[in-house]
Formats: structure tokens, C-alpha cells, sequence
């Protein structure tokens, strides 16, 4: 079974289910939490190439607090100044990325 790296915080409930999922099922589970160890350049470029404007969680209730300047700014901007809005968790698993929690990720890991 690859590493894998789950990328969230660690007061979102979505979060907490997947690790905890992901390690009752015998993976090697880290968790990192963004807000303590924020997305390099790097890391959110990727992101951003992966899902595109899916990264960011425009239901949120950080993103309703933005301003129209920030919310028609770039993804990386927003996730690098507000990394709460990304959607979460994103979950590296070898050489592959996911996003979300759903059944579609659940079965990719499984």
C-alpha cells in the first residue's frame, strides 16, 4: 500500500472520518494540517493543475466572508491567504491525488 498524505484540518469532520477510515483499513496515514503547515508554492500549484477551481470550497463559510476582490482573484492567492478554503481533505496516495471524501475517492483507495 503507497503513504498516504492527508491534507486538511483537523477540526473538519470530513477530515477526521477519512483518517480515521483510511487507518481502519491498514494504511499509513499522515495527516497535514494546513493551517499549521500552510500549502507551499509548490504544492498548491499542483493542486490547482489537478482540479482546477475544485479546490476551492465556495460553500464555505470563509469564502462567503471574502471580499469581491479576493473571490475573483487566482485559486492559489485565495488558498495561499485563506488556506481554509480549500476543499478538503486532498489526500495523496503514491503518485495519485483525490479530493473530497465521497464514495468515488473511498473506492479509489479501497
Amino acid at each position: 500500500m503507497p503513504q498516504i498524505t492527508l491534507y486538511g484540518l483537523p477540526t473538519c469532520d470530513t477530515c477526521k472520518k477519512a483518517k480515521k477510515a483510511l487507518g481502519s483499513a491498514g494504511h499509513d496515514v499522515t495527516f497535514r494540517d494546513i493551517r499549521a503547515e500552510p500549502l507551499t508554492e509548490a504544492e498548491r500549484a499542483e493542486f490547482i493543475s489537478e482540479f482546477g477551481d475544485k479546490i476551492i470550497n465556495k460553500s464555505s463559510t470563509t469564502w462567503r466572508g471574502l471580499s469581491d476582490w479576493m473571490r475573483e482573484s487566482e485559486a492559489d492567492s485565495q488558498l495561499e491567504n485563506h488556506p481554509a478554503l480549500m476543499k478538503r481533505p486532498v489526500i495523496r496516495a503514491g503518485q495519485t491525488l483525490l479530493l473530497g471524501w465521497d464514495q468515488a475517492v473511498q473506492d479509489a483507495l479501497a
